[in-house]
């Protein structure tokens, strides 16, 4: 305690620009003093079910409209600051009332989250860590990188990895229990949207994937989610552009993803790192959107590394995290009076969010290790000229024996001792109707989308008029067998290299998936569906001018039954090939080592596709079984070979004829009998088939392993143990 007391009155004396703690108090120059005539409208719960008997008092004060919450003891800081409690941005002129949303409160109480080897000297990224958020207010978590705020965040929202334990307890509306589907949202840090979507049909088709009932009553919730988000003005813009226009900005990518989670009009609204990437006026607007959103009686949380000063004044609570261990827990003016009580006052001219951060960023004592010997014109390099270390430890120390820490654990109690109104799933879009809305916008999705069908189509009409001029006239003597063998051959072989063309594409609906999922928008199977109906026609189409504009170059029997199974075969092993892609991609969503893996796959499928080495004549260990038997290569040329030759004949001199049979057996392993043809398109039938079996088996694993296949199926959140 000595090193800590001589350190914070070094700190005290070297900080001559910092003022007392009473007067550290911001002027009303400053922004995010309250103003009047400049405040939000009172909260309405009028739509919220009402608590019997609640010692918790909700009161607008007189001749202005901010809300306290009486709770005893109160704060010293608190009861100071009280006047200059923070602000909510005005509400534009004009503008039309938002509905009510039912308000819920969110407690946790001596939360602490391990994750094996997360920490270097720790497996407790957060520790013991208390607070609440209350209905119609912003309640932050702050902190510096790998202080624990985002696993912070999703085991209050009960959305933790399998690896993570927690320990301590979480109530909603004072009760143990989990939060059902429908009653909060949560919003990841990065960002996945579908760029060939306008705004609207983007959380049009959400809505769909996710509400119940008409469509026409979603059109509304659309409409309001929209509006609640201030993306009117861009509401038909294409989320991503298209050729040379341009798509949304930064911020409002961001707040298209909050509004989708918006549909289901959540309680709770969990939010990590809204302000990620956002220059200084986008932050802004951000914040003044989500003010304006609690201000309809939802409660929001979320994470923040550091803000400017007018974003700093629109924040109702802070909890202030280093290391997992929690400094600070209160209204955000009061962490301002904590940390002049600590020894930390906030220089007049400097954000209150980075003298916090200054002062319990490790990193920062790199820099005054690396600068020791520099000084600036005040003689110091930095405003906190202590280890940070031990000013964690002090105002650690100063928050525990505080009235703030106080207040809080009353508070916690007052809002835990009597159960609230319990929240409801608000029901989910049958099965039925969730393949049916991801199959349609799928297919709007490939409609548009040109790195996915279209370059596929356009670089299989040029490789199929580059193969059939190279390989045409070779005409229907014996000597032309060689000849339409090896065209096949590169037909089928090289149309499987060029499909990895799509990957980029198949990575993206991936990972479209992998965020829906995890908001349980979307189920395994669903997705698989889905998607196999939507590329279907997309394949015939790509299938059929590939294969006539082939089938006749190079001069094959010219009958519409061979024709029609040339199609079929061809477009059965696009179907396998696409399986394939999933399976990799799922596997590895990296464009480049998917990129690498197909390649190695499909020239180790050519190899032993039985054309540089008739099938029979292949090393059994390994080449013949398994990988002549898996490769989907072999299967689809002695299928079109069949189909070519089996029931003709070739004339060897004048008198003796031998069949196609034995005119293809020196150049290709195939099977004399006549259905045999068909079962080679079988097998590729199942292949298909097998391959997506084998994705949503992957899926299963990678997405959702805590989930069982009736909880993926139906993809019906209650039943998910959100405390994982």
């Amino acid at each position: 305690m000595e090193e800590i007391q001589s350190q914070s009155d070094n700190y005290r004396s070297s900080s001559s620009s910092a003022s007392s703690p009473a007067s550290r108090v911001p002027s009303s120059n400053f922004f995010y003093l309250r103003k009047p005539g400049s405040l939000r409208q009172p909260i309405s719960f009028e739509d919220s079910p009402e608590w019997e008997d609640t010692d918790i008092d909700v009161r607008v004060e007189e001749g202005g409209d901010s809300i306290n919450i009486a709770t005893t003891p109160v704060s010293p800081s608190l009861s100071k600051l009280n006047s200059g409690s923070l602000p909510s941005p005005p509400l534009p002129e004009g503008a039309t009332a938002v509905r009510k949303i039912a308000g819920a409160s969110v407690v946790w109480k001596d939360l602490t989250v391990t994750i094996k080897g997360k920490r270097k000297y720790s497996d407790k990224v957060v520790k013991s860590s208390n607070g609440y958020a209350l209905p119609g207010t912003i309640t932050v978590i702050m902190g510096p990188a790998k202080s624990g705020k985002s696993t912070l965040l999703r085991a209050i929202a009960g959305r933790l990895p399998h690896s993570a334990r927690m320990y301590g307890e979480v109530f909603v509306n004072g009760a143990k229990s989990h939060m059902p589907y429908g009653s909060y949202g949560f919003v990841e840090r990065e960002i996945t949207l579908i760029g060939s979507l306008t705004v609207r049909e983007f959380l049009y088709y959400s809505a769909l994937l996710q509400l119940p009932g008409f469509f026409c009553q979603k059109k509304s919730v659309v409409e309001d989610a929209i509006h609640a988000m201030s993306l009117d003005d861009c509401s038909n813009k294409l989320i991503g552009g298209y050729c040379y226009m341009k798509g949304l900005s930064n911020g409002e990518r961001r707040r298209v993803s909050i509004a989708r989670e918006l549909v289901m009009r959540p309680h709770i609204l969990f939010i990590d790192e809204p302000l990620y990437h956002l220059d200084s006026v986008s932050a802004l607007l951000m914040m003044v959107t989500l003010k304006k959103l609690a201000s309809t009686g939802c409660a929001i949380i979320f994470t923040i590394y550091q803000s400017s000063t007018e974003v700093f004044g629109l924040f109702d609570r802070i909890c202030l995290l280093s290391n997992g261990n929690t400094l600070f827990f209160g209204e955000t003016l009061a962490c301002l009076q904590h940390f002049s009580n600590a020894g930390f006052p906030c220089p007049i001219m400097q954000s209150p969010s980075d003298h916090f951060l200054r002062a319990i960023n490790t990193d920062f004592d790199k820099i005054i290790a690396m600068c020791k010997n520099w000084q600036d014109d005040n003689g110091d390099f930095s405003s906190v000229n202590m280890d940070t270390a031990v000013a964690i430890r002090t105002l650690e120390a100063t928050y525990k024996s505080s009235a703030d820490a106080a207040a809080v654990e009353t508070m916690i109690l007052r809002l835990t001792e009597k159960e609230g109104p319990v929240l409801k799933s608000k029901g989910k879009a049958g099965t039925a109707t969730r393949i049916a809305v991801l199959t349609w916008r799928s297919l709007l999705i490939m409609s548009r989308e040109w790195k996915y069908y279209w370059l596929r189509l356009i670089l299989y009409m040029i490789f199929t008029l580059s193969v059939g001029t190279v390989f045409s006239g070779s005409g229907h003597s014996l000597s032309s067998v060689v000849t339409k063998v090896a065209a096949i051959f590169v037909f089928v072989s090289f149309t499987a290299l060029l499909s990895i063309s799509g990957v980029p594409a198949v990575i993206k609906e991936v990972e479209v998936y992998t965020s829906e999922e995890s908001n349980h928008h979307l189920g395994a199977l669903i997705f698989l569906f889905g998607q196999l109906l939507s590329s279907i026609p997309f394949l015939f189409l790509i299938s059929i001018p590939s294969s006539v504009v082939f089938y006749f170059l190079i001069g094959l029997r010219d009958e519409f039954s061979l024709l029609m199974y040339f199609m079929l075969n061809f477009f059965m092993c696009l179907l396998v090939n696409d399986g394939l892609m999933l399976v990799v991609v799922s596997l590895s969503r990296d464009v480049f080592w998917s990129s690498l893996t197909l390649v190695s796959v499909q020239v180790v499928m050519m190899l032993s596709a039985g054309y540089f080495r008739i099938r029979n004549a292949l090393p059994g260990p390994v080449w013949t079984y398994p990988i002549s038997y898996i490769a989907f290569h072999t299967y689809s040329i002695q299928g079109l070979l069949e189909n070519e030759y089996l029931g003709t004949s070739f004339a060897v001199g004048q008198v003796r004829t031998i069949s196609g049979y034995q005119a293809l057996r020196s150049a290709y392993d195939i099977s004399p009998d006549k259905n045999s043809k068909w079962q080679n398109l079988l097998i590729l039938f199942l292949m298909a088939v097998g391959y997506r079996i084998l994705v949503f088996v992957v899926l299963y694993f990678r997405v959702g392993k805590k989930k069982s296949l009736h909880n993926i199926f139906k993809c019906n959140p209650d039943t998910t143990n959100n405390a994982r």
